[in-house]
């Protein structure tokens, strides 16, 4: 049985396309919409326990996160695999994956059943815990995303976040300190990796891999409007990892401490404030993917 969760709001029309699809698919399949924010881990947990063998994540990249953390509620040997229908603004796990923008060829994947065993990580803080999949962020990354307004977000897609991050660079910028690594250090822009892409297809951690039992670093020491637009530039042209001024590692875990009420952010949403600990978890969920 696949099930498949469903955020009713993600991607305007393509929502609605993909819901009457499901619609005349034949075969065992449970459509189960969310109804608010944080109602997807329960139906992946429930979906997991009822026998589902691959419970989709229809929606953005929240969705999927949603999904990953109803999952990991379960014992790793107990996971059904992750399919994902990309309907969100970003898709950046989507495009990790390598998966097609069309719904339809999507779909032939998942039912073709192609499965790849990737690492999850976890974000641990004083508020609890937060599984991912495919990246996290403090700094300017999570000053930037908590001056994201839903309304602009809808009408321009990802140009929204450009906006918001002109709109936070303004401001003093924190130090973030980073601990577990090689060597300490500090930053303005902290990005904590477990693929390569950030913003899109935006390969930020170029030596990343889902299944290398490692979490990846990126952190820009000084951020401002040019160090940015330089950073940005080397990012779009698979330079990065080269560039002066950015700071790669890579570890089982890193600890990240700042000023009070320092945010950070999980898959493209702030869930709490610093210190926070992100930690790689091996060979931790089946995805389904191209083969």
């Amino acid at each position: 049985m696949i099930a498949v969760i469903f955020n009713p709001s993600a991607g305007g029309d393509r929502a609605l396309r993909f819901q009457r699809k499901l619609a005349g698919l034949s075969g065992e399949i449970r459509l189960l919409p969310t109804t608010g924010p944080d109602t997807a881990p329960g139906l992946a947990a429930d979906a997991s326990r009822d026998g589902a063998s691959t419970v989709v994540a229809a929606g953005g990249d929240g969705t999927v996160n949603e999904v990953v953390n109803g999952l990991a509620q379960l014992p790793a040997e107990q996971r059904p695999a992750l399919g994902v229908i990309p309907l969100g603004t970003v898709n950046v796990f989507a495009k990790e994956l390598d998966l097609p923008a069309d719904i339809d060829h999507c779909w032939e994947l998942i039912c073709a059943g192609h499965r790849r065993r990737i690492d999850l990580a976890r974000a641990l803080h004083a508020g609890g815990s937060r599984w991912f999949i495919q990246m996290a962020g403090a700094g300017l990354d999570a000053l930037a995303i908590s001056r994201v307004r839903l309304s602009l977000k809808r009408k321009i897609g990802p140009l929204a976040y450009l906006w918001a991050g002109f709109q936070a660079i303004q401001q003093p910028l924190p130090s973030i300190r980073i601990e577990g690594g090689p060597q300490p250090l500090a930053g303005q822009l902290v990005l904590v990796g477990n693929g390569r892409f950030y913003g899109g297809r935006f390969p930020v951690f170029t030596n990343a891999r889902l299944d290398d039992g490692k979490l990846d670093l990126a952190v820009l020491v000084r951020a401002n409007l040019l160090s940015l637009a330089r950073a940005t530039l080397a990012a779009a042209r698979g330079r990065l990892h080269h560039h002066p001024g950015v700071v790669h590692q890579q570890a089982t875990r890193f600890d990240l401490a700042g000023p009070a009420q320092s945010p950070f952010q999980v898959e493209g949403d702030n869930i709490g404030t610093l210190p926070a600990s992100f930690e790689v978890v091996p060979s931790a969920l089946d995805v389904v993917w191209r083969g």
